[in-house]
């Protein structure tokens, strides 16, 4: 017997089909907050540290864990307040002071991206992955395209003092070099009178290529190469 069905109009199952793409797009759309907007830009320029996964040290497992405020700004305010990050840092005070200078990077480009070092899994240091060729350091050295920095402040007292700056500063240059192709050179400038930070970098493979005066500190220009890699 003929089927009595109207046969599909093909403009239909089309525009059926588009709204149920729509909505789907729509569905995703809605379901990406808008604080968790900065990691598309942060895909782009810094290659996703979120996703950079943990390293094996001498001392543990390492891994770096993007800051988010609302859980980590207790701790980072009271490191800061310590008076020896505070001595290069300057960043001592109440919550405000540290939150404006998270907020700074978290609700910018994506060009520096505050991060948590994790050591078998408890939080012990903070760490600015940055584009270097991207920020105005740039204008004190001469940058390469994808040029990363690093900032790092060991968190708790009692853990300087005893060779893990050097440890955790060759394993996340190594992290940066593994999951940054495009980056050949990792870049630092720590404070001059900082020797321990300075002592803790030429121990984890980076050179001192020159002392350059910032705007806030004179400064040692500490750059890892991609080549020199396995031979430092």
């Amino acid at each position: 017997m003929p089927s009595t069905e109207t046969p599909a109009d093909p403009a239909c199952s089309a525009t059926r089909a588009f709204g149920s793409v729509r909505t789907l797009v729509d569905t995703v759309e809605l379901r990406l907050p808008v604080h968790r907007l900065p990691l598309l830009a942060e895909a782009d320029l810094l290659d996703s540290p979120a996703l950079w996964g943990s390293t094996d040290t001498p001392v543990g497992t390492f891994r770096l864990d993007p800051v988010r405020p609302e859980r980590d700004l207790g701790l980072l305010t009271g490191w800061m307040n310590d008076p020896e990050v505070d001595a290069y840092w300057e960043l001592a005070g109440p919550e405000t002071v540290t939150e404006a200078h998270l907020r700074a990077q978290l609700d910018a480009d994506g060009r520096s991206i505050p991060c948590l070092g994790l050591l078998d899994g408890t939080p012990m240091s903070y760490w600015e992955i940055y584009r270097a060729d991207l920020d105005p350091l740039s204008r004190h050295y001469p940058a390469r395209p994808h040029d990363t920095g690093i900032h790092l402040l060991i968190g708790d007292g009692t853990n300087r003092g005893r060779g893990l700056g050097t440890t955790l500063l060759r394993a996340v240059a190594d992290l940066v070099l593994d999951n940054r192709p495009r980056c050949t050179r990792v870049i630092a400038e720590p404070d001059i009178r900082n020797t321990p930070s300075v002592s803790a970098f030429l121990g984890s493979g980076f050179r001192c290529f020159a002392e350059i005066d910032l705007p806030e500190k004179r400064a040692a220009l500490m750059i890892r190469e991609r080549a020199l890699r396995n031979l430092l």
